[in-house]
């Protein structure tokens, strides 16, 4: 299955796989500081971005998608690299990791380790922001905008630049697998962190409205706390966040 990807940089490959709603142009500000180091490979989930939709029989659960990234990187011949996420993005990491298909992984507030399953939700937002979609980039050029916006996902809303606040917000209204994705996201946990054997790093930001970090992690792993971040702390402060994931993937 080919998955879309933007690549940049040289030495030890780093995958980075985004949250849930957005595609891989959320790691847009952190590419430069981590491609000076880093063979970086920001990719798009099946039914997100570019990359199509898993077969329609299949549920799109974590684990489900992390098959279809290791596929996926496999074609482009890449096996065992270091893979960090966010969110989803993190829950997928940590199922890639035990499936012995990551080198290490860094976690950023993952999915799946809450103590029991969410059950459903429904999004409402998603009618309202497609309705938006026309006037989209000029609405994002306003200050206000962006914090109604991005205010649950980002602590600081006016340091996301408009042309990025509409992507995302684009992102997350036309993803054609966010509902069934986001089901089996909440209907499920992952419970096998004591079997990974992989370096583990998590990033835990501070003012994260989404995601509470564990009560207990597996011995050996490494926390660290994303100072005045929220739960996609990229844009809240990229020099941060791209120290956190050179040094989860040095190990």
């Amino acid at each position: 299955m080919s998955l879309a990807y933007d690549r940049q940089g040289s030495g030890p490959t780093l995958v980075l796989i985004h949250p849930l709603g957005a595609d891989r142009h959320v790691w847009r500000a952190v590419l430069d500081r981590l491609a000076a180091e880093r063979d970086v490979l920001a990719i798009d989930l099946p039914g997100f971005g570019g990359t199509p939709a898993l077969n329609g029989r299949a549920t799109p659960s974590p684990p489900a998608l992390a098959g279809r990234v290791a596929a996926g990187l496999a074609e482009l011949g890449i096996e065992h690299p270091h893979v960090a996420g966010n969110s989803l993005g993190g829950w997928i990491a940590l199922e890639l990791a035990l499936a012995g298909a990551a080198r290490s992984v860094t976690a950023i507030a993952p999915a799946g380790l809450w103590p029991r399953a969410l059950g459903p939700k429904p999004s409402l937002a998603r009618p309202f922001a497609r309705r938006l979609l026309p006037v989209l980039p000029a609405l994002m050029r306003s200050p206000a905008a962006r914090r109604l916006a991005l205010t649950g996902a980002v602590a600081h809303p006016d340091r996301v630049p408009a042309a990025d606040a509409a992507a995302l917000v684009r992102a997350y209204v036309e993803a054609p697998d966010f509902t069934a994705v986001n089901g089996a996201m909440r209907s499920a946990r992952f419970e096998q962190l004591d079997e990974i054997a992989v370096p583990l790093t998590f990033g835990w930001p501070s003012r994260d409205r989404l995601i509470a970090r564990p009560r207990q992690l597996p011995a050996g792993s490494r926390s660290v706390v994303l100072r005045d971040c929220g739960h996609v702390p990229m844009w809240d402060d990229p020099e941060q966040v791209a120290d956190l994931l050179l040094e989860g993937s040095a190990a």
